[in-house]
């Protein structure tokens, strides 16, 4: 029994060395390694991890790169991601916008600081005609922000490396509201990501729903692969189906929830669609007593109006944060 306990304590910990050297992209050691678990909340010495690194090479997981640069992925080592236990990926959205939220310092006041982005990765053949794509979206103000950053082959947006024969472009996340409403010291409850249907301009109902608490993958990527939007016709028509999010804060919040999406619209974020009254349904969401129900417009929406066009996208929603000094207007990249 104790045997068993201890090769299951032995996979968590090489499951979260992997995730470390996936999410960067670069070769680490395990000085680097033990600091991005530490971010995590995992506390790892250097000489476990060189431990465990070992174990991993021997599995043919990770392999070292010369003698000082640290190991990086293989493709089996990446399989191993894929397949990961089932029980520890559940919740992985709603521990991913906590972290997330928690990392968040955007200074409102000095627009200094860094904000939660998503990444997507483009052909770098057809950048270019998912930029023209994803202008209307823009545009409709169907994101959080038009706020953008680009890397090409080679350069960094955020952690992530961007790799051969694409370009990047990082778009803020709703997590930012999150976070600098956490700040503030307002607690926002993340329920749910869905499909959010729209008639005569005007959001109406959610017609899809993922729980964040039991989702094991990101919710954005599910919709998006499944192709179950029509962001390019709302922005156009004013009819069809986006992405957004669903949160709830408590009442008494309501005043400095208000000053402060404010403040954020001033420094280019927006992102929330709707907030509801005390305890009223939101479009067809029942909210709780003392509750207050907030629709998030989701920063990928844009991206699947590309998708929609039929450009490959991967993409890494809520994957890293960028300073917010680094962002530009997306008006910059389409003249």
């Amino acid at each position: 029994m104790g045997f068993e306990t201890h090769d299951v304590d032995v996979e968590r910990k090489i499951i979260s060395i992997l995730r470390v050297l996936s999410d960067s992209g670069t070769p680490l050691g395990s000085m680097v390694i033990a600091r991005r678990l530490k971010e995590h909340g995992i506390e790892l010495g250097e000489r476990a991890i060189r431990y465990h690194l070992k174990l991993m090479d021997e599995r043919g997981l990770t392999q070292l790169v010369g003698r000082r640069d640290g190991r990086v992925l293989t493709e089996r080592g990446m399989e191993e991601i894929e397949d990961a236990l089932v029980k520890d990926k559940v919740g992985f959205a709603i521990s991913r916008i906590e972290l997330l939220a928690f990392r968040t310092d955007f200074d409102l006041d000095k627009r200094t600081g860094s904000v939660p982005v998503n990444v997507s990765l483009f052909p770098k053949a057809r950048f270019g005609q998912a930029l023209q794509a994803m202008k209307p979206a823009f545009a409709a103000g169907l994101g959080v922000s038009e706020l953008v950053a680009v890397a090409r082959e080679g350069e960094v947006l955020g952690e992530l490396v961007i790799p051969p024969d694409r370009v990047g472009l990082a778009t803020v996340c709703s997590v930012v509201i999150n976070g600098v409403l956490l700040k503030v010291g307002v607690p926002m409850d993340s329920k749910f990501s869905g499909i959010l249907q729209f008639r005569n301009s005007k959001p109406l109902r959610f017609v899809e729903l993922i729980n964040y608490d039991g989702c094991s993958l990101d919710p954005s990527d599910v919709f998006i692969r499944a192709k179950m939007t029509s962001v390019s016709r709302v922005a156009g028509e004013g009819e069809g189906k986006i992405m957004a999010t669903y949160r709830e804060i408590p009442a008494p919040c309501q005043p400095i929830v208000e000053e402060t999406i404010s403040k954020l619209k001033e420094a280019g974020i927006g992102g929330v669609l709707l907030m509801g009254g005390i305890g009223e349904p939101v479009c067809e969401i029942p909210v709780e007593l003392n509750r207050i129900g907030i629709i998030l417009l989701n920063g990928l929406n844009p991206v699947a109006a590309a998708v929609e066009a039929g450009i490959e996208v991967e993409n890494f929603g809520m994957s890293t944060l960028m300073e917010y000094r680094k962002l530009i207007n997306s008006k910059e990249l389409m003249r």
